[in-house]
């Protein structure tokens, strides 16, 4: 298959372009916010729509912030020790997921002390709302024809130009595992009543899995390279301490609930 070419640019207001990348993060915030304002009802006290809509605010300011300063610390260090204002050279794009997941895992922290309510509460309550964001990202890097995989002779790879070798399309494989599956995997989990922990942890622990698989047939980053072995890639660094504690917090809650 030839990789379709789309504008990233979904629409010019003017002088300003609006990219298709950005929309999908407000596809990704709407997305939670609908359902988060859906669970909310089903679930009652402490949630109502007024601690959904804080909640996706709190999560869009860890999203954006960690995402922007975990590229920097976690893909692009020696730049930004030499000129620490790449920080902010935002037009070159550049956004992590763990480092965003540690921003929103800041975020609501301050949330949960805010509206005092216990911290695992909040995260078992995000976690099925996320892979709506993760999907709708994965899409954008789709558009955005990035973050490819590695050169393949599988039937659904694709080629960047007529003729030319084939690739792994990665954006579409993280697409299908880290949204539609995990979305399904959470959704179906959190039905019943769970022990306080077990959804963050089945989260944690299947997006780790996920990303880590991932990365085998995924390039690494040109400014890193691989790590180690020939094949250890910083999402695969990044991505193993995910599955520990997913584990680790799996055990705790039904040990707990055990006990």
């Amino acid at each position: 298959m030839n990789y379709p070419k789309i504008d990233p640019v979904a629409i010019n207001i003017g002088p300003l372009p609006i990219h298709w990348y950005g929309l999908m993060y407000l596809v990704g915030f709407a997305g939670a916010w609908w359902l988060g304002r859906r669970k909310a009802r089903r679930l009652g006290a402490p949630w109502s729509d007024r601690a959904v809509e804080d909640l996706i605010f709190y999560g869009a300011l860890g999203v954006i912030l960690g995402g922007r300063i975990g590229y920097v610390l976690f893909y692009n260090l020696k730049e930004f020790l030499a000129d620490p204002v790449v920080l902010f050279y935002i037009q070159k794009g550049g956004m992590s997921f763990h480092g965003g997941l540690i921003g929103v895992m800041i975020a609501m922290w301050f949330f949960a002390r805010h509206h005092k309510i216990n911290y695992f509460v909040v995260t078992d309550f995000v976690v099925p709302l996320a892979p709506i964001g993760l999907a709708a990202g994965r899409l954008g890097n789709f558009i955005n024809g990035e973050l490819w995989g590695k050169v393949t002779d599988v039937p659904w790879g694709m080629a960047l130009t007529p003729g030319g070798p084939l690739y792994h399309p990665s954006q579409l494989y993280e697409f299908l595992l880290e949204g539609v599956t995990l979305f399904i995997i959470l959704q179906l989990f959190t039905r019943k009543p769970r022990p306080v922990m077990a959804a963050s942890g089945l989260f944690a622990f299947c997006y780790g899995l996920f990303r880590f698989s991932v990365e085998f047939v995924r390039m690494p980053d040109v400014q890193l390279g691989y790590l180690a072995l020939g094949w250890v890639t910083m999402g695969q660094i990044l991505s193993l301490p995910l599955i520990v504690v997913g584990v680790t917090l799996l055990v705790l809650a039904y040990r707990k609930r055990v006990g």
